[in-house]
């Protein structure tokens, strides 16, 4: 039994959440295998909503297990807050939220660092969520954070204590910011009962053992391939993998058992934060596709940066990742625009590519468009493939033609019923 895959194919806040709980139903367990509380993912059914920032979104599923894998960081403060708002909506969450032992810690300390380090960096800034994500990677990867299965040990405070007053020194050497340290402290302690209440495993052996029982695994990628570690924007990523070698080693199974991979792209571009944004419109359009999307951070409330959709960047990471096949998001977005376009190579030192340079922030990039006739209607009661309207099928055609991918679903609003699967969809 192979492990699909769920990722972002852009800057996050592509829709993921609401994919996840709608395929969920197939599987046995969702596991989260990056990320942290910087990542937020919508689900909206029965006339509300939910915003998971830790928890797996296979949470409403009765009877599946969702799995907190070791590539993620969690914040015992955040996860405690996203388990209160699970009791008011009556879920049973207690028997079927599992953490992985080796999940790392994010501290108020690490939250800290994350806002001094940004405050010094003026008109530098990279965008960062605040989240203390950084920081506990940094901690990660120099060997000296405090994880999930530290909580067990003996030695617990001791260890605090330790990366509490390392942390201190390194915040000395920026300006001084306005923090409650101590009261987000007491928080974070009294956060730890509930984070204790849930069961902790040995992640890698959980879903090596499921999966060789023939349980059918979903892994839950969060923010977007762009984003990565390696191969985004560089530096105006995430601290993780986010694409889909990142489940590897954010769950800790082999390569060979990676099966669907299924990338989630919006019908057009956002993005949050500072960063290289090649089809970013700052016109009347971009306006109206932030109005109408309703494109504010699930994470941060900040304002998305929007922009027609960039075919250059969905090959790139439909390459890394291996995608499958496409979800394409928010379509019902552009109902009312006559015109739609596609960015389907950049113009770079007066030459044509449709490859991402080294450095992209760097670059002068000029996006070169093809244009499509809009479909102009709106999209609330069409409730299968053919029936929707040829321009649109146009539309979609087209993409598959040029990512070489098919697209599997489509996405026409932010309710769980709102979702066209295509009769070619590729079986999970």
């Amino acid at each position: 039994m192979a492990i699909d895959v769920i990722l972002g194919l852009q800057w996050g806040d592509e829709g993921k959440g609401k994919i996840v709980d709608y395929l969920a139903g197939n599987y046995d367990i969702v596991a989260r295998f990056q990320g942290g509380p910087n990542a937020g993912h919508t689900l909206k059914f029965d006339g509300k909503k939910y915003v998971l920032h830790t928890v797996p979104s296979g949470i409403f599923r009765p009877q599946l297990i969702n799995l907190i894998g070791n590539g993620v960081v969690v914040n015992p403060i955040t996860l405690e807050q996203e388990i209160e708002n699970l009791i008011k909506a009556e879920v049973d969450y207690l028997p079927r939220l599992l953490v992985s032992r080796k999940a790392h810690l994010i501290l108020p300390t690490h939250c800290m660092l994350d806002a001094a380090s940004e405050a010094s960096k003026g008109n530098a800034k990279i965008g960062s969520t605040l989240k203390g994500i950084g920081p506990t990677y940094m901690d990660k990867t120099g060997r000296n954070g405090l994880r999930v299965g530290d909580l067990e040990s003996p030695d617990f405070m001791e260890k605090y204590q330790a990366l509490k007053e390392k942390h201190l020194k390194i915040a000395s050497i920026y300006p001084a910011i306005d923090y409650d340290l101590e009261g987000i402290e007491k928080q974070w302690f009294e956060s730890l009962k509930t984070l204790r209440s849930l069961q902790f495993v040995d992640g890698e052996y959980y879903i090596n053992q499921a999966i060789k029982k023939g349980k059918k695994v979903l892994a839950e990628g969060a923010q977007g391939s762009m984003l990565d570690i390696d191969f985004g924007t560089y530096p105006f990523v995430t601290s993780s993998n986010t694409i889909t070698a990142g489940v590897c080693v954010g769950l800790g199974v082999a390569p060979q058992l990676i099966g669907e991979v299924i990338g989630i792209t919006k019908a057009y571009c956002t993005r949050v934060g500072a960063g290289p944004f090649p089809s970013e419109l700052f016109d009347d359009t971009g306006k109206e596709l932030g109005r109408i999307g309703q494109e504010f951070g699930a994470t941060t409330g900040r304002p998305r940066r929007c922009g027609w959709i960039d075919l250059p960047a969905l090959k790139y990471t439909i390459m890394l990742n291996g995608v499958t096949q496409l979800v394409v998001t928010k379509i019902d977005v552009m109902n009312t625009f006559n015109e739609i376009k596609v960015a389907t190579a950049y113009g770079i030192d007066g030459k044509e590519t449709d490859t991402l340079p080294y450095d992209i922030n760097d670059k002068k990039i000029e996006p070169i468009y093809r244009s499509y006739s809009g479909w102009e209607c709106d999209l609330d009661d069409v409730v299968t493939y053919e029936a929707l309207p040829s321009n649109l099928k146009d539309y979609v055609k087209s993409l598959e033609g040029i990512l070489e991918v098919p697209v599997s679903m489509i996405s026409t609003g932010p309710e769980r019923k709102k979702l066209i699967v295509k009769e070619a969809a590729v079986e999970v």
